[in-house]
């Protein structure tokens, strides 16, 4: 039985081409998908040719990242793509080379809605703790929100070659610097850090991540904030400072 057809997010669409096409355009665009079974209808070719490729693209891309966390990165295989896709095989080959050129397009498309999610979401906050707080609830949502980007994002991408594991790396890596300035500009000589506390903190968040989407146990994400903040603010304020995070004791 072939795959249940991914539906590609107005939202995410709009996000990720809404700002290269007049907006009239790319409602057009959704219309016509919401009226069909996933496929361009007739109506489409009235529309500019390069925003179908640009929505056929985005439908791959969502489309990669279903079956790569559903399936695994190893087990998906180009025909599982355009089949939640509902386009043709040339049509994959008109915008990727292969499976691997699709995962890597897959993989930054997710690396820049989670950089951006927490981005817009620390701009939000004054002082360092709170920053720090609204980015780990950011991401924690990213993983409800989009499960499958995360798991991509942080498992499969394991498994992807080492292109994929590079790109993994820079990603983490530009975290932990984010977290570093912040500290630096929010926390000036409070504590002497080890230039790793910051890769050590966005090592140690993303292990616990890997661990619960590889159980797929995404439901409850949230939860895990107090326990995340104690351990995010343990290395920069120290033991008590941390705990303020964990609530008053029980009892």
């Amino acid at each position: 039985m072939p795959p249940d057809r991914v539906e590609l997010s107005p939202d995410l669409l709009l996000e990720a081409i809404g700002d290269d096409w007049p907006p009239e355009q790319v409602e057009a665009v959704l219309e016509l998908l919401a009226a069909s079974d996933g496929k361009f209808p007739a109506g489409s070719r009235r529309l500019p040719a390069e925003l179908v490729r640009a929505v056929q693209r985005e439908r791959l891309i969502a489309s990669m990242l279903d079956a790569a966390a559903t399936r695994g990165y190893r087990e998906a295989n180009v025909q599982d793509v355009i089949e939640r896709a509902g386009v043709s095989r040339p049509t994959f080959y008109e915008h990727f080379t292969n499976k691997d050129d699709c995962f890597l397009a897959a993989f930054d498309a997710g690396a820049r809605r989670l950089r951006s999610r927490i981005t817009t979401a620390a701009a939000g906050g004054e002082g360092w703790r709170v920053r720090l707080r609204l980015s780990l609830t950011a991401v924690l949502a990213f993983g409800v929100a989009e499960p499958h980007t995360a798991r991509t994002l942080i498992v499969e991408a394991r498994a992807a070659g080492p292109e994929a594991t590079r790109r993994r790396i820079n990603l983490l890596d530009d975290l932990a610097r984010c977290l570093d300035a912040s500290a630096d500009a929010l926390l000036p000589g409070r504590r002497s850090r080890s230039a790793l506390t910051a890769a050590s903190v966005v090592g140690g968040v993303e292990s616990v991540l890997y661990a619960r989407l590889c159980r797929e146990d995404c439901g409850d994400l949230e939860d895990l904030l107090p326990s995340l903040m104690y351990f995010a603010v343990l290395p920069y304020e120290g033991h008590a400072a941390a705990s303020e995070e964990l609530g008053p004791p029980s009892g």
